[in-house]
């Protein structure tokens, strides 16, 4: 008769971590990992929507990535990874006899972190090809001068929250009547790097790593020009 082995549950020897977003996102909680080691959270992307942050309705259609940078506690920090509008919500903005207006840009804020911005506008009427370009000229200008005047925390609002789109609707609305103008998608290229070390944050010992650089290969944020077939 052959001896009963015991299965070791692996659930059991896990922890939950709370995730929350950075704090030019306001610290709120976008979801929550389990681990049975805090180091093996580091560099995971969780994905999330506007919504959850702002608890406002109307951006739901907004995706959001955080990427997992460090562990206080029970809680997991994370930096902006990037974001994207939902493939439905791109798909109901086209309307049959209007133009489509796409610019996709690499940028550098004042504190040296890159980020590659995919910003999109919708017409009422179809326009001519000069103005496609006026309007793209403008979205190239606005988007370049806002990344050199603010550092990555700040650019990084004004493009989620509506901030750089409303300047670039303001802007093109005098060439034509303008339906929508959004940042649809953006992408951390690179960032800073940052020691590697233990740092003591209100009295808790918080794991920092090292930054790594985003690929265009990475998980769940896939490449900006892939949105330009749909």
């Amino acid at each position: 008769m052959s001896k009963s082995t015991r299965v070791k549950d692996k659930w059991r020897s896990k922890k939950w971590y709370t995730v929350v977003a950075p704090p030019y996102f306001g610290s709120v909680e976008i979801g929550s990992v389990p681990a049975d080691d805090p180091q093996k959270i580091i560099g995971r992307v969780i994905e999330s929507t506007l919504y959850d942050i702002t608890e406002d309705f109307a951006h739901q259609y907004l995706k959001t990535y955080f990427q997992v940078i460090g562990v206080d506690g029970k809680k997991a920090l994370t930096i902006f990874k990037g974001h994207e509008y939902s493939r439905d919500y791109l798909r109901s903005l086209v309307r049959r006899r209007t133009t489509r207006v796409d610019g996709i840009f690499d940028v550098g804020t004042k504190d040296n972190y890159k980020l590659r911005i995919a910003a999109c506008a919708f017409t009422n009427t179809r326009i001519k090809t000069s103005q496609e370009m006026e309007i793209r000229a403008i979205m190239k200008r606005i988007i370049e001068e806002k990344a050199r005047a603010l550092s990555f925390d700040q650019f990084v609002q004004e493009a989620v929250l509506g901030k750089i789109a409303s300047d670039i609707y303001n802007e093109t609305k005098k060439i034509t009547p303008i339906r929508h103008v959004g940042i649809r998608k953006s992408k951390v290229l690179s960032k800073p790097q940052v020691q590697i070390g233990t740092e003591k944050t209100a009295g808790a010992s918080t794991i920092i790593t090292k930054a790594s650089e985003a690929s265009s290969s990475e998980e769940s944020n896939e490449d900006l020009e892939d949105s330009e077939s749909e």
